[in-house]
């Protein structure tokens, strides 16, 4: 009985300290892109996500509103292969920041916190920046999984293509 005791003690001082690592240490991804075009028109592209098929390279497939607290279903596309997954929209700013978070399982497993920022530059020019912040207490092991910056800037790109031909 000690034994068991002593051995669930250890597990969740290893995976409590894990999660505080992550927490205090998080794997990030920030690429950003600058756009010859209007916040509207970037918002807008960004969260018509029945067209995302038609131009975008990385989240091939996006279903639901873009709406705070929504859940949205999104299939993204990578060197790694394909995923789906359902993240919740934590911030819609119609112009400004679209966040959402996605969970691989329970809360505290694998937790990516994705945001897009828009920035204005001047009068038709805006800057995109795409981002995440990953924790949880198997980042520290998920390695190449998490790598996903080609694909943020291939999206980026993308988008700045379509923002910008109009």
């Amino acid at each position: 009985m000690k034994i068991t005791i002593s051995v669930l003690a250890v597990l969740v001082l290893v995976v409590g300290g894990l999660y505080l690592w992550t927490r205090l240490r998080p794997h990030t991804i920030r690429t950003a892109v600058e756009i010859d075009a209007s916040a509207a028109r970037v918002w807008e592209i960004l969260t018509d996500l029945p067209a995302y098929p038609e131009w975008n390279p990385f989240i091939v497939r996006s279903e639901g509103t873009p709406a705070e607290g929504e859940r949205l279903r999104n299939r993204l596309v990578n060197r790694t292969g394909s995923m789906d997954f359902s993240p919740v929209v934590l911030t819609a700013e119609p112009g400004r920041e679209l966040r959402w978070i996605g969970r691989f399982g329970i809360p505290g497993i694998v937790d990516g916190e994705h945001y897009f920022l828009i920035e204005p530059l001047g009068p038709g020019r805006v800057r995109l920046t795409q981002g995440e912040t990953f924790t949880g207490v198997l980042v520290p092991f998920a390695g190449s999984q998490l790598d996903v910056r080609d694909g943020f800037t291939a999206m980026n790109e993308a988008l700045k293509a379509r923002a910008e031909a109009r």
